[in-house]
């Protein structure tokens, strides 16, 4: 058996590994968008919804094609065709519900806000937050509401701000002087630099 693996090792030409790994590469791509494709068919029949109007979409992009240099103007055309109040755009892969008349604002903002208050699933803030723990991008909720207050009371208080107020000033300082030192190092100009960095010191 290790002579036969051998041998097939040996016989086999870089060419034909190329097209092996390839060939299987491409047998794991169509798996994986089959089975995307079945779970997404699955939640479709599993949960009966109804979307709002969208225009034709094109595959990877979506509607970004529709979206031009003058977003609102767009957006609006588009609204007037395909839907006065809802209507859904798909901006590459993330769904967008486009709210157009004063009526649907107020059900989205007012009447069902919390409903929308949440940010939508995100696989980096779900790796970089430690699944999505942190207050910017916590689902709306018991947690949320507790972690705000924690912010607004241990972090964002009055006491607390103005305990940062030394290091925000250093910063304002340093970061002009920072911004001469090119000039320093490279073109000589060291004497102006100084004239600066000293009228910076003068009015602090």
């Amino acid at each position: 058996m290790k002579d036969l693996v051998h041998h097939l090792l040996q016989g086999t030409s870089p060419r034909e590994w190329f097209l092996l790994l390839f060939f299987l590469f491409v047998l794991v791509l169509v798996h994986y968008s089959l089975t995307r494709f079945a779970a997404k068919r699955a939640d479709r029949q599993q949960v009966n919804r109804r979307l709002p109007p969208s225009p034709m979409a094109l595959p990877i992009i979506g509607h970004l094609h529709l979206v031009g240099s003058i977003p609102h103007v767009c957006l609006r055309d588009l609204a007037r065709k395909h839907g006065p109040d809802l209507m859904l755009l798909r901006l590459g892969a993330v769904p967008t519900l486009i709210v157009s008349s004063p009526r649907a604002a107020e059900a989205v903002l007012r009447t069902h806000d919390h409903i929308f208050a949440s940010r939508p699933h995100s696989v980096l803030a779900d790796i970089m937050m430690y699944g999505m723990l942190d207050v910017g991008f916590a689902p709306y909720g018991e947690y949320w509401r507790q972690t705000r207050k924690l912010v607004t009371t241990h972090l964002l208080s009055v006491k607390k701000v103005q305990s940062f107020r030394s290091a925000c000033e250093e910063e304002v300082i340093y970061e002009p002087i920072w911004s001469f030192m090119p000039d320093m190092v490279f073109n000589g100009r060291l004497d102006c630099s100084i004239k600066k960095m000293y009228s910076i010191a003068q009015q602090d």
